[in-house]
């Protein structure tokens, strides 16, 4: 299965909870942070609530 390799690169710092939430429910800790995770819908769906704040790269899989 893909992966999906998400870099936390903004700070959520006057965005609404439910957005800090949803960076917390991905993994991701701190500013710079990366996280690797397969490639579903759910995941997909967390990503569009945050794609402001993060940065995403799918993952070659050799």
């Amino acid at each position: 299965m893909a992966k999906l390799r998400i870099s936390w690169y903004k700070s959520a710092i006057g965005y609404k909870a439910d957005q800090k939430r949803t960076i917390q429910a991905l993994g991701l800790r701190r500013l710079g942070h990366t996280v690797e995770h397969t490639d579903t819908p759910a995941i997909r769906g967390m990503i569009v609530k945050v794609r402001h704040l993060v940065k995403v790269a799918k993952v070659s899989q050799d």
